[in-house]
Order: structure tokens, then C-alpha cells, then sequence
């Protein structure tokens, strides 16, 4: 699938996640990908690595994720290259109560490529120290 903007990208995994789609997320990934996930110390540099951890992540019940859309910043980096970063927030149950994670994200998208996510890194906003 030829994606017309990054956007549609984004929205096309948030709702690959949302519903556990994980074909439809493996697909999104080129397959020189690198994922930096947001809920593992590991960066993540094959599609099976990229599989293993959306099937891990899908496993969580109620799991959802909501994009701050006034976050989403948009940089075009010429040709069919493009950077989204922003926040969103994942939310799933543990131990029967549901968790919110705030999480900022970027990605490095080629909307020429048939698998159009090039680079993904996500990570938990961190507490503030004051």
C-alpha cells in the first residue's frame, strides 16, 4: 500500500495496535527497520524482533493507544521523507486496573517505500524531578 501522507501512517498504526493487528503493524515496519520500543531496554532491528514485541505488547488487556493530536509535530525532510514526533499515551490493564503510560514518539517514515516506517522510537515521558 502507497500511503499519501505520514499521517495516514500514523493512524494506521495506532490502529494496528489498538486492535492487535500484528500483520497489519509487521507490514508498516521497512524491513531494515529499527524500533526503539517503548516498553522494552532493547532496540529492536528485525521484522521477527518487530513482530515478537508487538505480539508481546498485544497480549495486554483493554490495550489501547491515544495520540495528543495538538502534539503532533510534522517535519518533510524532502522526497518522500518525513519525521512525526509527538505524544501519545498507551493504556492497558494490570493486575485488573487500568494503567495509562504517557509516551513521546518519533518516526522516520519514507512514504515511497511499500513498508513506509524506516526508524520508530517511543519511551515513556519521564517523572519530573522537582
Amino acid at each position: 500500500m502507497q500511503y499519501k501522507n505520514a499521517e495516514d501512517v500514523l493512524s494506521e498504526w495506532i490502529s494496528g495496535v489498538c486492535s492487535g493487528q500484528i500483520d497489519k503493524l509487521q507490514q508498516l515496519y521497512h524491513e531494515n527497520a529499527i524500533l526503539i520500543p517503548t516498553f522494552s531496554p532493547h532496540t529492536v532491528s528485525t521484522s521477527e524482533g518487530i513482530r515478537n514485541y508487538f505480539e508481546q505488547l498485544a497480549t495486554r488487556e483493554n490495550l489501547q493507544v491515544r495520540l495528543y493530536e495538538k502534539s503532533l509535530k510534522k517535519q518533510f525532510l524532502g522526497g518522500s521523507a518525513w519525521v512525526l514526533s509527538g505524544l501519545y499515551a498507551f493504556e492497558f490493564e494490570v493486575d485488573q486496573m487500568l494503567l495509562t503510560f504517557p509516551s513521546r514518539f518519533s518516526f522516520g517514515l519514507n512514504l515511497d517505500h511499500e513498508r513506509p516506517i524506516l526508524h520508530h522510537h517511543s519511551s515513556q515521558v519521564p517523572r519530573n524531578l522537582s
